[in-house]
């Protein structure tokens, strides 16, 4: 194994967008190019970890190379490797500002670099020469923003085949839809072994005094468990208007991306793969979070009765993990950021048309997060318990009227599917929870109580 696949091992299982913890690595390999040779150097590999079951994933890292340690980059060294007699400092580069600049260079001028290709989508303005700073939040992915022009997101894991983030948002900007951020380009990497190219990052116009959705939904339910005695209506904090306005947005979003991209009429096979597929989660579920097994004949129900819905689905594209941490809210209305999909998902599937309501279930699971998270380790309190559940239910039906404003269509109304898919979520929830933060299961854990009629 050479220094640098011994780098890579010890150090991508500690970083947030590596989504392989606590699977058994069996080998590790890496290739890479130099897309930038200044000072500090700038270089791009691909790494694939092939893990114990068999199963590959490859991830993008980009490394910036200096001669001696940066003592203000301490955070981002990943170490040292011999070259020629001394040693070369490696760091990584999307927290290196001095290696960020060249990104948005070779991508207004539309280079191809080795294996990388940068695409500008020809109607922007790249800021180029600006250094990027990195946004800390991320998980999945990493973005950079540049100045109060531009933020630019690099894609992790690399899957044959064009990210959907890249595809909708480029659609819905041709549509001239004003609840996204417009597309400034992409940048794509060859496939070694000869399958469509990987998308690499992408570029977007940034949002400037925006707030975040999840941020407005959380002061919200702060502002009302500080009220004693008022309910959710006459707290001056009421996020309800904010909610409703969310709604006719994403029913905007759902109408232009049915306008522009394909479509089709749900057949009975599709409910029943839908049916399927979500009983075959639930069960792997409970491998790694037993509690649920209490609740699985219930939950089998609800899945069973998608197989003989017979509600009418349009299946199109939709965003795939619609939640409030997704939008943002400005002075004209509401972006909705981030078409990717579960990251966690094969990209292929994450392209596949589904229904509309997969988003609005999201949307509700999210409402019902930012109501109980503040209830998460303290004790039992009944009165803050009625609010959390008060200021939930009065967000989840503004967000309906206000879809059903937009569009004329009446999303949460007695619909199986809308059920399955936020039981659904929630199971998801559990698992990741319990695998990313155990403190926060009860959140979904109470969610499919309720839905169970047990709590």
């Amino acid at each position: 194994m050479s220094a640098l696949t011994e780098l890579f091992r010890e150090w991508i299982p500690q970083q947030r967008w590596f989504g392989g913890k606590g699977r058994e690595w069996a080998g590790v390999t890496e290739e890479g190019f130099f897309l930038d040779r200044g000072n500090p150097v700038l270089s791009v590999h691909r790494v694939q970890i092939e893990y114990t079951d068999g199963a590959r994933e490859t991830y993008l890292v980009p490394l910036s190379w200096r001669d001696q340690q940066a003592d203000e980059l301490e955070t981002a060294f990943i170490g040292a490797v011999a070259n020629e007699g001394n040693e070369t400092f490696a760091y990584d580069a999307m927290r290196d500002r001095e290696a960020t600049a060249p990104w948005l260079i070779h991508l207004a001028q539309g280079s191809s670099v080795g294996p990388m290709h940068f695409s500008p989508a020809g109607d922007g303005d790249i800021p180029e020469g600006l250094p990027g700073d990195i946004v800390s939040t991320e998980q999945s992915n990493t973005s950079l923003v540049y100045g109060q022009e531009a933020i630019f997101k690099l894609f992790r894991r690399l899957e044959p085949g064009l990210n959907p983030d890249v595809e909708i948002h480029g659609a819905l900007h041709r549509a001239d839809n004003p609840h996204i951020a417009s597309l400034l380009g992409h940048v794509e990497i060859d496939d070694p072994s000869g399958a469509e190219p990987a998308t690499v990052a992408m570029l977007q116009t940034f949002v400037p005094n925006a707030s975040d959705g999840w941020r407005l939904a959380t002061a919200s339910v702060r502002d009302l468990y500080a009220e004693g005695d008022l309910h959710a209506d006459e707290v001056g904090g009421d996020f309800a208007a904010d909610s409703e306005r969310l709604g006719a947005a994403t029913a905007s979003v759902h109408a232009d991306m049915a306008e522009v991209l394909p479509t089709e009429d749900a057949a009975a096979e599709w409910f029943t793969t839908v049916s399927r597929q979500m009983s075959e989660r639930l069960d792997a579920a409970i491998e790694v979070v037993p509690q649920l097994a209490e609740y699985a004949d219930v939950l089998r129900d609800v899945y069973a009765a998608v197989a003989g819905t017979d509600e009418r689905v349009v299946r199109q594209r939709v965003h795939g993990d619609l939640h409030l941490g997704q939008v943002l809210r400005t002075v004209t209305g509401w972006i909705i950021l981030d078409f990717e999909g579960e990251p966690a998902r094969p990209l292929a599937s994450r392209r596949e048309l589904d229904s509309p309501l997969r988003d609005v279930a999201g949307m509700l699971r999210s409402f019902d997060y930012a109501a109980r998270h503040l209830l998460v380790e303290q004790p039992e309190d009944p009165q803050r318990e009625y609010r959390a559940q008060e200021w939930a239910a009065r967000n989840r039906a503004a967000y309906c009227a206000g879809y059903s404003g937009a569009s004329g269509l009446d999303p949460c109304g007695d619909s199986p599917l809308l059920r399955a898919f936020e039981a659904d979520k929630a199971v998801y929830e559990c698992v990741y929870e319990a695998r990313n933060r155990p403190h926060w299961l009860m959140i979904p854990l109470q969610s499919i109580a309720r839905l169970a009629g047990r709590d």
